[in-house]
């Protein structure tokens, strides 16, 4: 498996079973899960510290639901968000900054973030405030601008798709000056995809790997889940009703080789971990 390069530091996940743990921390109060709605950068910061203290290597901080609404200025973004990067990288908490926003993503990188985990899609002028950086990298799968409601496209093989748009978009990176080595890729699950295009890429995840960069996984508490769970979409479960559909999801994924874990609480981590050792032991074997 591949290593992935940070601004300080290069995580080795060679390993056979190596995950990494992202706390998600949102500096919201509109988030899709009550359970993660810090509010301020001060209550970020203490939320951050203790998913920390609970056995997360790193912390995701956000500070713009990712739900479908209007614009948010750069700069009330940065004014939530760069206060809680900066808070927690104080205390020597590694910090991913999650963003769409170049000029937000250059803020929170000074600020200490670590990493720039980019729900846009890799556009151009993120790319190269990335390269800029010299920061770790999370490049997502996206057709179209967040926060805009759209009907999911039809993929004739969606995981294809996922390959073909990943390759492009990695060598526009490595064009524009972002390290290879510092791109990690999540496919995206909730965006842009339907529930079937999701329970697809999770069966078939492995086939991701060829691409050769570390599979960052953002599946915690979403729709498809509450969708599976329902047996309809549009009785889908809310959030917080999803745990155990989010623990079990997760396990499947690291089983199947997903090496970073963005979760909102330990015990999912837990099952990650779990899975990811039993997957391990019968490779060795």
């Amino acid at each position: 498996m591949p290593s992935w390069r940070l601004a300080d530091r290069t995580l080795d996940l060679e390993a056979p079973g190596t995950v990494v743990g992202a706390g998600i921390v949102n500096v919201t109060v509109d988030s899709m899960h009550p359970g993660a709605r810090s509010g301020t950068p001060e209550q970020a910061v203490a939320d951050g510290l203790a998913l920390a203290a609970q056995g997360f290597e790193m912390i995701d901080v956000g500070a713009v639901a990712a739900r479908s609404g209007p614009p948010v200025p750069a700069a009330e973004e940065i004014a939530r968000l760069v206060p809680a990067v900066a808070g927690l990288a104080e205390r020597g908490v590694p910090v991913s900054a999650d963003t769409f926003e170049p000029a937000v993503a250059t803020a929170a990188a000074a600020a200490g973030a670590i990493v720039v985990n980019d729900i846009g899609g890799g556009t151009d002028p993120m790319l190269e405030a990335v390269a800029e950086a010299g920061c770790g990298y999370v490049l997502m799968h996206i057709e179209g601008p967040p926060r805009v409601d759209r009907p999911a496209p039809a993929y004739e093989d969606v995981v294809d798709r996922l390959e073909r748009f990943f390759s492009e978009r990695i060598a526009r990176a490595v064009e524009l000056g972002v390290a290879e080595e510092a791109i990690a890729i999540d496919p995206g699950l909730d965006f842009d995809l339907t529930v079937a295009d999701d329970v697809e890429i999770l069966r078939r995840l492995e086939e991701l790997h060829v691409l050769g960069r570390p599979i960052f996984m953002s599946l915690s508490r979403k729709d498809f889940v509450g969708a599976l769970l329902a047996g309809s979409w549009e009785g889908r479960l809310p959030p917080e009703r999803r745990g155990p559909g989010t623990f079990a999801a997760a396990a499947i994924a690291a089983a199947k080789g997903a090496q970073i874990h963005r979760l909102h609480e330990i015990e999912a981590l837990d099952a990650v971990r779990m899975a990811a050792r039993i997957a391990a032991a019968g490779t060795a074997a």
